[in-house]
């Protein structure tokens, strides 16, 4: 073969070079020339003898290394997902890998890098097992002082292979590994700082598997590393101790590599590190006050190179912020770990202050957001990662693990940088802002945890007037000079108004009001937008209503000027100020509604601004006296659009749609009147024929509102009540069919509840249908969701048919399930599956109950059921992808009306443990319920039978009933279930231990069998509520 290839090479050179020719024909032949090369005996051969032939040029020489890395992912190992035919030869891949290793000593570094990269892709794929001398040649290589470029391949060629390691390697490779890159980074003197990099990244990456491997093989792990910690951790010190220098990557680079290793060393083997950690901390703390000179006079104030955003030749950030941000990922889990956290705490305070200074903005940051007001907001609210940021979850790191010890150190930090920042301001010092807005910035930030501290009385009443005395100091300054302070000033009166004197909001309150209506810079514009989202909505009104008329003007007009991010803020500050005005603001919607609509419209295919704008558009609905006028200036909008939907541009009709169930959500009958008159029939049309899932689904949304608040009414509406019922039925029937993608369907279950709680009567003679409809939409439904929704419908139907049951579940078994026995066997099987997921407070107590009415009809059917009740643990230890598909998932299968029980146990447990964790909230669960709404369940299930039951009163369990009050008010769907169902009055922990006790009571022999098969955690909880 080598004859072979001698012969060739001078063909493969020239077809190297012409991969490079300017002209794109001779570099596409020779491309294509390549691949069928490839496909040839030697090529992987040719490819290394030209890479690691000294004598040729650099450049042909890197792209043999490349293509030959290509080379290996393609045809190297079978069965992989990027192989191609045909395999490389055994024979061919020794010599391959033999040519690689010999050119690791190359001189030049690109050549060593890709040869390097070379050997890591065949190393993926042979060893240890087909390549077991790959490790001992890089051991001797790196061992070899006197071959510095060898060193440099071999370490290059180890960093790469390191971040592929496992649990099986990195154990053997540990102990012959480690001692020779102790020597390479003890060696500053032989080795560069490249170098020392690498064996640091090297060591971070093993100790990294054996982090991972100590969950399992903790005394093992500790074994092996115990020796070394010692070693490592002095050399940690050494470098560590001598101050940072500026304008040096190569200095912050190794001290990053070191801080990495360091932060896996307390992470994972925290517990082995004794008296020598006291060291390392002060040689860190060198580092972190030398650092910060470095960082003010490099970023802070742009006078030297930060090296910001560039990277070195493998492709790892030098810059100083990256740096520093690893420097307090490290001190961040020293300070969270329990047993190293404890040397700190005695020189919190110093942490603190010097971290504050960290936080000022850098000279990028103020050029940058001075630009560009929407990345200012985007980097506000995003938390976008930096030196400032990371900072900051220090501090919250602080208060979280010293508790009120931190909280303190803090304010007391905070007040002497506030005493020093007046010192530089009246010196006259250029940078005295930066560090007051530092300053407010870290108080903002762990604001929460501040007023917490304030509440219980842990802060003195001087920290009210530290925060005031900081916020107000500076309230006068040029806003021209200074907008960023002005604006933190802002944002810091929004977080802290709870705590701040009426007279200090006021004047924030006019003087933001002020900032909005004058020429100011935007971050100005910013904050005051800000603040005055927090404090409009706790102002009285005789204090707002004077601005408001000059607020709203100024406020469109920066929605004519605002993009993106700002976009969204000003529409969030429109939104406060309108329901801060409220019954006062009558004027804003011939004012705002058009803006606002024109805004909607342009911005309709971005799902948050178009949100927003809706959000404006409701808060004006619901002012006194607005909603006449803004629904007669909507509707003849919309209503073209309904009615031609195909000419509509993308995202406006579903958006429509959404505006429509804005516009009926709680609207009176006159209103809901006219909105059917305009839009009903092209909803219908819409749900009928749109292919288009997002229209489809707001079409049904705003159906199911026009039942729910037209109720029976809405088939008088339109000019023939059977085709209009006729017309609901065939949406039913599509949303219903299984051939229909499941998104489409996604919200038929809230439409069917409000066709069989508002027009039971003609529901009634559909039942069979329907019922059999929505099992075959659920076994076809590939959206979890979806098949919860319909589920409740089941839930529901059971209520309907109470106090026969029974008759409802024969129902079930006379109608056939695809797969299953009957309807109720899949019914069943699903419905015990899904109860644990179903979601939302009115869902959960249809479902719950509907599941002990069930068990409590006795049914001959339900024992006779077996469904999934646990899963069966298979074998010890990691469940890995060959394991689960050679020993698939197996279920304990138990008897169906066990399962019930468990699955209300379980809720019983719920509801109890969340007693235990304190939850005090209003139980606002208990609705009324209407003497309609009976009527209406009442004729809806003349067919089947009708019933109503008593429930019992505990006082603990209408304590714990708080439990599951989920917070849904702002979900629309809920709502309409919620209020028009009177199920919703459930006390669901009285209803569960009226259940229970009835059960105990009159069928003992069943519950006593059924209980020796819950678990423990389960009986406990049914015996504490019958002990009630």
């Amino acid at each position: 073969m080598a004859d072979v290839v001698d012969q060739d090479q001078h063909w493969l050179l020239n077809c190297l070079s012409a991969t490079l020719d300017p002209n794109h024909e001779v570099r596409c032949f020779a491309e294509a020339s390549l691949n069928q090369a490839s496909l040839q005996p030697g090529f992987g051969t040719a490819l290394s003898k030209v890479a690691a032939n000294k004598e040729l040029a650099m450049g042909l020489r890197q792209l043999a290394a490349v293509l030959l890395k290509q080379f290996v992912k393609k045809h190297w190992q079978e069965g992989e997902d990027t192989f191609e035919p045909p395999v490389v030869s055994s024979h061919e891949k020794v010599v391959i890998r033999e040519i690689l290793l010999l050119a690791l000593d190359d001189s030049h570094k690109k050549i060593c890098t890709a040869i390097s990269m070379a050997v890591a892709s065949i190393a993926e794929y042979d060893w240890p097992d087909f390549w077991p001398d790959l490790l001992p040649f890089l051991l001797r290589l790196i061992s070899d002082q006197a071959n510095l470029n060898g060193v440099y391949g071999a370490m290059r060629c180890l960093a790469l292979l390191s971040a592929d390691l496992d649990d099986k390697i990195v154990p053997t490779l540990v102990h012959a590994l480690f001692p020779c890159l102790l020597t390479i980074v003890s060696s500053p003197q032989i080795y560069d700082a490249y170098i020392r990099s690498k064996a640091f990244s090297i060591v971070y990456s093993c100790t990294s598997i054996l982090g991972t491997m100590s969950g399992v093989y903790k005394t093992e792990t500790s074994t092996m590393i115990l020796p070394m910690l010692k070693p490592w951790m002095a050399q940690f010190s050494s470098i560590l101790e001598v101050p940072v220098q500026s304008e040096n990557p190569d200095d912050w680079g190794i001290r990053m590599e070191v801080l990495k290793c360091m932060n896996k060393f307390v992470q994972n083997f925290s517990s082995l590190i004794g008296s020598e950690f006291e060291e390392v901390l002060r040689s860190l703390w060198n580092t972190f006050i030398s650092s910060l000179r470095v960082y003010e006079r490099s970023s802070i104030d742009g006078t030297e190179d930060s090296y910001d955003g560039r990277y070195d030749s493998d492709g790892v950030e030098k810059s100083l912020d990256s740096f520093v941000i690893q420097m307090f990922e490290l001190l961040l889990t020293i300070v969270g770990n329990t047993r190293l956290g404890k040397v700190v705490v005695a020189n919190v305070k110093e942490l603190v202050y010097y971290t504050i200074s960290f936080l000022q903005m850098t000279e990028q940051q103020v050029h940058t957001w001075s630009l560009d007001a929407n990345q200012f907001i985007s980097d506000e609210d995003d938390a976008n990662y930096s030196c400032r940021i990371s900072g900051a979850l220090l501090l919250e790191e602080i208060v979280h693990s010293y508790g009120d010890e931190g909280i303190l150190a803090i304010i007391d930090a905070v007040r002497q940088q506030y005493t020093e920042c007046q010192s530089r301001k009246a010196a006259g010092n250029a940078r005295w802002w930066k560090v007051r807005e530092a300053t407010l910035f870290a108080l903002s930030f762990i604001s929460e945890q501040l007023l917490e501290a304030e509440d219980s009385g842990l802060v003195a009443s001087g920290f009210q007037h530290l925060v005031e005395q900081i916020i107000t100091e500076d309230s006068l300054i040029g806003s021209h000079e200074y907008p960023f302070l002005h604006a933190r000033i802002f944002t810091s009166v929004a977080k802290f108004s709870s705590m701040l004197s009426s007279g200090v909001l006021e004047h924030f309150l006019y003087a933001a009001v002020k900032a909005i209506t004058m020429d100011v810079p935007p971050p100005m514009k910013v904050g005051a937008c800000r603040a005055l989202c927090q404090l409009l909505p706790e102002t009285k009104n005789e204090i707002t209503q004077p601005q408001m008329l000059g607020l709203f003007s100024s406020l469109s007009e920066l929605l004519s000027q605002a993009s993106d991010e700002t976009l969204h803020m000003v529409l969030e500050t429109l939104q406060a100020a309108i329901k801060a005005g409220h019954e006062s603001s009558t004027f804003v919607e011939p004012i705002i509604s058009p803006v606002i609509l024109n805004l909607w419209a342009l911005h309709i295919s971005d799902p948050f601004i178009s949100s927003d704008a809706l959000e404006v558009l409701e808060a004006i609905k619901s002012i006194p006296g607005c909603l006449h006028p803004l629904v007669s200036r909507i509707l003849p909008y919309v209503g073209s659009i309904l009615s031609k939907p195909q000419e509509q541009a993308d995202g406006l009709v579903a958006g429509s749609l959404d505006l429509v169930a804005m516009l009926l959500k709680n609207a009176p009958v006159d209103v809901a009147r006219a909105i059917y008159d305009v839009c009903f029939d092209a909803t219908i049309r819409i749900v009928l024929q749109s292919d288009d899932h997002s229209e489809i689904q707001n079409a049904t949304e705003c159906l199911a509102a026009f039942i729910s608040e037209g109720r029976q009414e809405v088939l008088a509406w339109g000019t023939n009540s059977e085709s209009t019922m006729r017309s609901l039925l065939e949406i039913a029937s599509r949303l219903l069919d299984p051939t229909l993608e499941s998104s489409g369907s996604l919200f038929v279950g809230s439409y069917i509840l409000q066709l069989i709680l508002h027009l039971p009567s003609q529901m009634a003679v559909h039942i069979r249908d329907l019922v059999a409809a929505v099992v075959r939409r659920m076994q076809s439904a590939q959206i979890a969701a979806l098949r919860s929704s319909l589920l409740v419908v089941f839930a529901r139907l059971v209520h309907m048919s109470a106090p026969n049951v029974g008759q409802f579940i024969d129902l079930l078994i006379s109608i056939p399930a695809e797969g299953h026995d009957n309807s109720l066997a899949y019914v069943m099987s699903e419905w015990t599956k899904q109860q644990g997921e179903i979601q939302g407070a009115y869902q959960i107590k249809v479902t719950t109950s509907a599941l002990a009415l069930l068990l409590s009809s006795s049914h001959a059917e339900l024992a006779k059921l077996s469904v999934p009740g646990h899963l069966i643990k298979s074998g010890e230890g990691i469940t890995t992808r060959s394991k689960s598909k050679s020993a698939p998932d197996q279920w304990i299968m138990l008897p169906l009306p066990t399962k019930i029980v468990a699955l209300l146990a379980d809720t019983l447990i719920e509801i109890q443990e969340q007693v235990l964790a304190g939850d005090d909230e209003d139980d606002d669960w208990e609705e009324v319920q209407t003497g309609d709404d009976v009527e209406n369940d009442q004729e809806f299930i003349s067919s089947l039978s009708a019933a109503a039951s008593g429930k019992p009163t505990y006082e603990h369990l209408e304590a714990i009933a708080k439990a599951f009050n989920e917070d849904q008010e702002d979900q629309y769907e809920d709502n309409l279930l919620s209020i028009a169902d009177p199920l919703n009055q459930i006390n669901l922990a009285n209803y569960l231990t009226d259940f229970f006790g009835n059960l105990y009571q009159n069928d003992r022999q069943l519950f006593d069998n059924i209980c020796q098969s819950l678990t423990q955690a389960q009986r406990n909880a049914i015996q504490m509520v019958l002990r009630r």
